[in-house]
């Protein structure tokens, strides 16, 4: 070190002046290396599907319906097979995957704006109707952090006054308060999405806008939020797709429905196209892809066996759904948990996975899968909830206003209108067939009191009676039924 210093002084070398300018290339040498460039911010891709069912997936179980490029993602990454949305129907759940917040906390607990029936028992409670401003979401936690982020796709959290853009949202595409679409081919009539051209499909347009979204903040990084109205009736889908799958339809097979069939088979491609953009742009490696549905597959338009009917129930078939979450460098390619997760846990899960930590503790009900993604632990949580306070008289297999409590491996759920319980072992009989409540009162009388403890804990509302119901008369017209049911 002496001689290079004399030697950056010119002393005792020839041709110092020489000397002294190689030298000083060679001390930058010497020198801190330069910092590395810091690693780019993890992107956030969440891709949302409307009523799909559990086993609606071929990697799921499906032998009649595709879906390739999901199926990579899960080869890819995780699969849950335990996994639970927040509802038996969609608004609620997506408020609870937005704001980390059980949908009774929230106060939304029906699909918006709800249908009642016309002569019930119970009186459904005086429930919001829209997501708050007040509410801070993944969005703002994300904005907040310098993450370019949009929804594209379905909203129905409230109208105008409550669209994406006012949740922290930098774009709105095809969000409105409306549930589902009028067609899913152009023209599309939805206020916050420019026409295509006749003819174009719905789900093919929102993948499009989503890689235009990529392409466009491939330089900063974004949060994509993609609910797509598919697979949410009405069913339209591609003829020549609904001729594949009809010539695909066999005796014996528990899921036949050619149209909704070709309906996934375009929202996978929408995945695939997803990730092609994110791999040609060099962004895949730092880019979080989560794909989830927002409760279980509509009956009769799918089946979700083994599980016990399907959306607006308040068995499994409701609330069981598939989700499939893909972290490169972190998830393991193929790993599958069983693990039981819900919905809202997607909110610190994403803001932990992108470093993000202002809003975190906002999420009060929200669970961070990271130990179960990185496979370095479990979650200290063992219980989930659900409480939903009014009817689903116009779905098939729908429910009475009810509560539930998931813990271990027994299920218990409440019916208001009688208070009756029933109480199922999802280990030994996961289609609920076998009701365990006379058998086990002590199991009941447990789960029962921790079911109402909850509800206090997040000041959930309750039906109450009502005064003007008839006895005489059904509880709900069929014709009205019947019209809501095909909607």
């Amino acid at each position: 070190m002496r001689r290079i210093w004399m030697m950056a002084r010119g002393v005792g070398v020839p041709g110092s002046p020489t000397a002294l300018a190689a030298l000083l290339f060679f001390l930058i040498g010497l020198g801190p290396a330069r910092a590395a460039a810091p690693a780019p911010k993890l992107n956030v891709v969440l891709i949302l599907a409307d009523d799909l069912g559990w086993t609606d997936l071929h990697c799921y179980g499906s032998e009649f319906y595709e879906s390739p490029h999901i199926d990579r993602l899960a080869r890819d990454g995780v699969k849950f097979t335990q996994a639970y949305s927040g509802c038996t129907v969609c608004s609620p759940s997506r408020a609870a995957i937005l704001t980390g917040k059980y949908p009774a906390r929230l106060h939304i607990t029906d699909w918006i704006p709800g249908l009642p029936p016309a002569n019930p028992k119970l009186l459904v409670p005086d429930w919001t109707k829209f997501l708050p401003l007040e509410e801070f979401t993944l969005a703002n936690a994300l904005h907040a952090a310098g993450y370019a982020t949009a929804s594209i796709g379905k909203w129905h959290l409230g109208g105008e006054p409550y669209y994406p853009e006012k949740h922290g949202f930098d774009i709105n595409l095809a969000g409105t308060e409306a549930p589902n679409p009028k067609t899913y081919f152009a023209p599309y009539k939805i206020a916050t999405l420019p026409e295509g051209p006749d003819g174009e499909y719905l789900t093919d347009r929102l993948g499009q806008e989503a890689n235009r979204f990529i392409e466009q903040h491939k330089a900063q990084p974004f949060f994509l939020y993609l609910p797509h109205f598919a697979v949410h009736l009405p069913l339209n889908a591609k003829p020549a797709l609904i001729e594949k799958y009809r010539a695909k339809k066999r005796p014996g097979q528990k899921q036949t429905n050619a149209v909704y069939a070709a309906m996934i088979e375009s929202m996978d491609d929408t995945v695939g196209n997803i990730r092609k953009k994110l791999e040609e742009l060099k962004l895949a490696d730092h880019t979080l892809v989560i794909f989830a549905s927002d409760n279980g597959g509509r009956v009769p338009t799918t089946s979700n066996l083994p599980l016990r009917v399907g959306k607006g129930s308040c068995y499994e078939g409701g609330t069981r759904v598939p989700l499939i979450i893909h972290w490169p460098g972190v998830t393991k390619p193929g790993s599958v948990c069983d693990t039981p997760v819900i919905g809202m846990d997607l909110y610190r899960t994403i803001l932990e996975a992108a470093g993000v930590k202002a809003g975190a503790d906002r999420g009060v009900d929200s669970v961070s899968l990271v130990p179960l993604l990185r496979q370095t632990g479990g979650l200290k949580r063992d219980e989930l909830f659900w409480h939903y306070p009014h009817y689903q008289h116009y779905q098939l297999g729908g429910t009475t206003p009810y509560g539930a409590v998931h813990k271990g491996d027994f299920k218990l759920i409440e019916f208001f209108d009688d208070l009756r319980v029933e109480l199922y072992n999802l280990r030994d009989d996961l289609g609920e067939r076998h009701d365990l409540a006379g058998q086990l009162p002590a199991k009941v009388e447990e789960l029962r009191t921790r079911l109402h403890n909850w509800r206090k804990e997040v000041g959930a509302q309750m039906p109450s009676r009502n005064p003007a119901y008839d006895p005489s008369k059904p509880e709900q017209d069929p014709a009205a039924t019947k019209k809501a049911a095909d909607k």
